[in-house]
Formats: structure tokens, C-alpha cells, sequence
């Protein structure tokens, strides 16, 4: 009974007139598509593209945390100088294994020298003379630019819903924001009509809570790369009013029903990340648009604060329930790849590094600052070639200079005439010393072999903070 009601409802729907012969191969070719999206939102499932560029720039940040370690070690020793014989020992608290410290002290000899002391006859090392002007030429630089980090933090409370952050979420993040060690006191106390410290009841954390708002900082950066876009390539205010700079990352495929998505995604209003949003009913299909592009103008306008333009998604996560971002942090980035690159070099996969692609081109920062210059500098020291570095051989290779200058003594025994080997001293004496002018220019290197993983630079995050999935 059911296949011959089938038949029959089948052959009800056929047409009475046939079709003509001439129209049936056109009609052939004809299939069947489905009407355009309508929706507004990015494709969820991307697959990730890396981007060398950035990758390398982690990989170089990677062996300047070694660097700094060191430094540490060595800068809080008696004199500033520390024995080679206690350097394996103390060089296990940083990770180290056993006869690795020394190998990586001589990697970088424009920022570690090894001497020896002229009474005790041991060997030392403590810092260049290179180094040590790094050092306190970033100090100047972090202290000439406090007040411009008091408005980085005033603006980075004013994104928060209720006008207060954890102290412990911005401690940890103190050094991308360009704050000092001692900001508790150096700058929130030091401005009480900007910030208020207070302890919460419940939880007894310490809250930063801002005084009174400040509406002339309430402008995006976006804002104003818009504006200056407007005003340089002038661009149709209806397309720039609500868009971002996108740059895809090298082999990003851009499919044709991709690149509408993001047309339209470009042209979705938002609520500015400084706004009070509690006020709207965010139940919409609409406000949740919109409030999915304010997450994205959140994590943008977080990375503009901050000094080198980058951020680790782990730390960008303990703002994560002050700030109304979502859940899964990788994933949302991940549909936004023009706008963010994430990067997990340097880490070991341990820790994910967030870019503004906008704000690099070639890997350095387009609008560098006093204190990314300074750091930028130990990176120089650091990949700068250890072969033509100024190294005193009588200091590192001690042992062979001493058979060196007793050879030296035995071929003068047997010079009859002693102007003869006053001679041979002095070429010696010159050659030696035209070896230690070799420090005139210096080519880079990057292709240090050191993968020790980073421990030190792992946070321990709050269950209720982050939720990231790989």
C-alpha cells in the first residue's frame, strides 16, 4: 500500500506538459544551490596558519628569559659577581641540568664575562659593560614613561563592569603593561585620586578600584587607526565605522563565501568595551553579536595597552569574567586571524603569546616606544655572534696560553741574539691584542640550539578564570 501511494503522489507533481527537447540540456546543467547566509558570523572551525615572523621573534624572546635569569642570579650576588665554581649549583634553580650553565654562559659573551680575580686566582663572572648599561637604561626608560602606564591601568579598570580588577591579576601582568615591580606603592598609592586599594570581604583579595571615570580616555585605539584611515585613504565612513585592520597571515585561504562573512562581519555594530553594557537585555540573537565583536574590541583595545603590543593568552584570561570575554579564549582568537596571531614558540606549548598584527611589520613594532627599544637591546646583545666577541684568552682558555707560553719560553732559550727575542715578545704581545679588537662589527646569529623549557614563566590560573581547550 505505502509504494503505491508513493507512485501516486509522485506522479501527481509531474507536469502535464512535457518539456521540449530544445530547453532539456539546459535545464540538465541546472543543480540545485542553496540560498546565501545570511548569518554575520565567522566560521568557527579555521584551521591555523602559522606565521614565521612572529614565531621567530618568540624563539628570540626565548633565550632573553634564560638571559634575565642569569642577570637575576648574578645581580643578586656580593659585588655582583658570582664564583664558576657555585654557577652549576645555583644555575639548578633555573632549570638546569648538571655542566649546562657553564655551555650556555659561553654563548653569549656580550653579556656575560668570565675573568679571573687577581688575589684570590678565581675564576669569576659577572656582567658586560654592554649589559650593565642595558640594564640601566631600561630602569630610565620604565621610570620616564610611569605616567604614561598610570593611564594604561586607569584605562584598563575602566574596561572592567564593576570599575575594579584583582591586584594579583595585574601584578602578573605588570611587565607587558609597563609598570614597576613596586607599583602597589609607586603608583597606586602614589595617585589616590586615581586608584583605591581596598580588601574584598569575601574573598580577602586585593582590588585596585578606580576613583572616578574619565570619559576623554573612554577612545579605542581602533577609533583612531579609523579615523586616521578615514582621513589618509578615504575610505566610505559606512564600510570604516565599525570594521578592524585585518592582515591574514602568509597561505591564510580566503574562500569566496569566507570573504562575505567577513564583509558582513566588518559592518556589525558594537558596544564599545568602555560602555556599561548591564543596562541591555543581551537575551538577542543581535546583542549577542554584538557583544561577540565587544569581545574582540576588548582583547584588541588590552593588547594596545600594553608596551610591545603582545600579551599571553593565559594572563589575558584572568581578566576574563571582568571584562565579559568568552570561555574558549583559543578558539575564539582562532576566528580572527587577521586581527590576532597566536604563537606557542619559546614555550614549549606550555604558554600562548597573543600578537596585534596590526601594530608589527617584519617582525619589530611600527610605533616603538623608550622601553621596547631598551629591551630590544639585551635581544641584540643577545644574538650578536659569540666568534668575533671581545673575550680575553688568557681568561677563558687559561690552561692552553700557559702552554702557549712556555713554548714561547723554550724557543727564546734558543735565540742567540737577544734583541731577537725581544722581538718575538713583541709580536706575540701584538698579535694578542689585535685578537682582542675583533669587536668592531658584529653580525647576528639566531641560530642558537638552547630548548630548555621555560618553568618560570608558567602562571597558575583560577579554575574560574580560564577555560582554554587546545
Amino acid at each position: 500500500m505505502l509504494i503505491i501511494l508513493l507512485s501516486k503522489t509522485t506522479k501527481a507533481f509531474r507536469p502535464k506538459t512535457p518539456i521540449p527537447k530544445t530547453l532539456q540540456p539546459l535545464l540538465s546543467n541546472v543543480t540545485p544551490t542553496r540560498p546565501m547566509s545570511q548569518s554575520t558570523s565567522i566560521p568557527k572551525k579555521l584551521q591555523r596558519v602559522r606565521d614565521h615572523g612572529y614565531d621567530n621573534y618568540m624563539e628570540v624572546e626565548k633565550k632573553t628569559r634564560k638571559v634575565l635569569k642569569f642577570q637575576d642570579l648574578i645581580l643578586s650576588q656580593l659585588n655582583h659577581t658570582l664564583p664558576i665554581s657555585r654557577l652549576d649549583l645555583l644555575s639548578r634553580r633555573l632549570g638546569f641540568k648538571q655542566h649546562e650553565a657553564g655551555a650556555f654562559v659561553l654563548k653569549f659573551p656580550h653579556v656575560f664575562e668570565i675573568y679571573e680575580h687577581p688575589v684570590q686566582r678565581i675564576l669569576y663572572i659577572r656582567l658586560t659593560r654592554r649589559a650593565v648599561l642595558q640594564i640601566q637604561q631600561e630602569k630610565q626608560a620604565l621610570i620616564a614613561q610611569v605616567p604614561d602606564a598610570v593611564t594604561r591601568l586607569r584605562k584598563l579598570i575602566m574596561m572592567s563592569n564593576t570599575g575594579r580588577l584583582r591586584l594579583e591579576h595585574v601584578r602578573i601582568a605588570r611587565k607587558e603593561l609597563g609598570l614597576p615591580d613596586d607599583f602597589e606603592y609607586s603608583v597606586i598609592l602614589k595617585y589616590p585620586q586615581y586608584f583605591r586599594l581596598f580588601d574584598a570581604k569575601e574573598t580577602r583579595n586585593k582590588y585596585i578600584e578606580i576613583v572616578e571615570r574619565d570619559e576623554s580616555l573612554a577612545v579605542c585605539a581602533i577609533e583612531k587607526a579609523r579615523e586616521k584611515e578615514y582621513r589618509e585613504k578615504g575610505v566610505d565612513a559606512e564600510d570604516i565605522r565599525f570594521s578592524f585592520i585585518v592582515n591574514f597571515p602568509p597561505g591564510f585561504k580566503i574562500g569566496k563565501y569566507y570573504r562575505i562573512a567577513v564583509w558582513k562581519w566588518q559592518r556589525v555594530p558594537y558596544w564599545s568595551p568602555y560602555e556599561d553594557v548591564s543596562g541591555y537585555d543581551l537575551r538577542s540573537l543581535e546583542a549577542q553579536k554584538r557583544m561577540e565583536k565587544r569581545a574582540v574590541a576588548t582583547i584588541h583595545e588590552l593588547l594596545s595597552l600594553t608596551v610591545e603590543k603582545k600579551i599571553t593568552l593565559e594572563r589575558i584570561a584572568h581578566f576574563r569574567m571582568a571584562m565579559n570575554l568568552p570561555k574558549r579564549l583559543k578558539e575564539f582568537l582562532l576566528q580572527h586571524q587577521g586581527i590576532f596571531y597566536i604563537s606557542t614558540r619559546g614555550n614549549l606549548g606550555k604558554l600562548h603569546t597573543v600578537f596585534l598584527r596590526e601594530a608589527y611589520k617584519r617582525g619589530e613594532l611600527v610605533e616603538p616606544n623608550d622601553l621596547y627599544i631598551a629591551r630590544r637591546q639585551l635581544a641584540d646583545l643577545v644574538l650578536l655572534s659569540p666568534r668575533k666577541a671581545k673575550v680575553d684568552r688568557e681568561l677563558v682558555n687559561y690552561r692552553r696560553d700557559r702552554e702557549d707560553d712556555e713554548m714561547v719560553q723554550v724557543r727564546n732559550e734558543f735565540v742567540e741574539n737577544g734583541s731577537q727575542s725581544f722581538a718575538v715578545g713583541d709580536n706575540v704581545k701584538k698579535d694578542r691584542e689585535g685578537e682582542d679588537d675583533l669587536d668592531s662589527d658584529i653580525v647576528s646569529d639566531a641560530g642558537s640550539d638552547y630548548s630548555d623549557e621555560d618553568d618560570d614563566c608558567l602562571e597558575t590560573l583560577d579554575a574560574e578564570d580560564v577555560h582554554l581547550t587546545e
